[in-house]
């Protein structure tokens, strides 16, 4: 039996061909397409990154990290102890760029996540990314920010949460302001009635150093002063800034 091979006369080599010329623009289109989007969107993404770049020397704060927030607002014995806070946990002159360990990042379009070697206390062996003027740890600063940054992370659903200094205060603000966050305990009013030191307890889990954990450190028995001094100064801002009765 004799098998025929079609040859250029056979009914076989009637049938259309595929039009390669064609789906090749095809391609080459979208491909430049693709690349085109590609790079307009990893542009607006740099672009935002770099709007997002600290002038440190625009930031410097007080040397013990107690200076005034960089955000605007806000229940003023709430500021008093953020500020407070960020004495005992990031005293330095730079508060918001500071990472576990003393170094500096200029970079805060997002968090830091830099997992610092832990060279001695209770800790020593593991590593922390705590970071800014808060010592936020990257995994705390995302389940916070996903329930109190006031600024979305934008349209590109891989772009993270701004780490700019007005959000760290407006995160940590709002965060011990939600009487949820703390099993229905409101702080602000605990402040108001003096009870600095049962807030002190009440949120040494979460920053040891201000006392009754297990990492205080040298600044922490002077914590109380340190609020004292700051809340005067919020308050005299504060009531500056109220319309005068008439």
């Amino acid at each position: 039996m004799k098998i025929k091979v079609p040859t250029s006369s056979s009914p076989l080599s009637d049938s259309p061909r595929p039009q390669t010329g064609c789906w090749r623009k095809i391609r080459q289109f979208l491909f430049v397409g693709a690349i085109a989007m590609t790079s307009l969107t990893v542009a607006v993404y740099l672009w935002e990154q770099q709007a997002e770049q600290i002038n440190l020397d625009a930031i410097k704060q007080g040397k013990d990290g107690t200076g005034p927030l960089v955000m605007e607002g806000g229940d003023p014995y709430i500021r008093a102890l953020m500020r407070t806070i960020s004495a005992s946990e990031a005293s330095d002159r730079s508060p918001y760029t500071i990472i576990y360990g003393g170094e500096h990042v200029t970079d805060l379009s997002h968090h830091p996540n830099r997992c610092v070697l832990i060279v001695r206390g209770p800790n020593r062996g593991n590593c922390s990314t705590a970071a800014g003027r808060y010592q936020m740890l990257n995994t705390t600063w995302s389940e916070k920010a996903k329930r109190y940054h006031p600024t979305p992370p934008g349209m590109m659903f891989w772009k993270p949460y701004s780490f700019a200094p007005q959000y760290q205060d407006a995160v940590v603000h709002a965060w011990l302001s939600d009487r949820r966050a703390w099993g229905g305990t409101n702080i602000s009013q605990m402040l108001r009635d003096g009870k600095l030191r049962d807030v002190q307890r009440l949120l040494s889990g979460t920053w040891t150093s201000l006392g009754y954990g297990i990492e205080s450190n040298s600044l922490t028995a002077r914590l109380p002063k340190v609020y004292k001094r700051v809340l005067q100064q919020e308050l005299t801002e504060y009531n500056a800034e109220k319309p005068s009765k008439v």
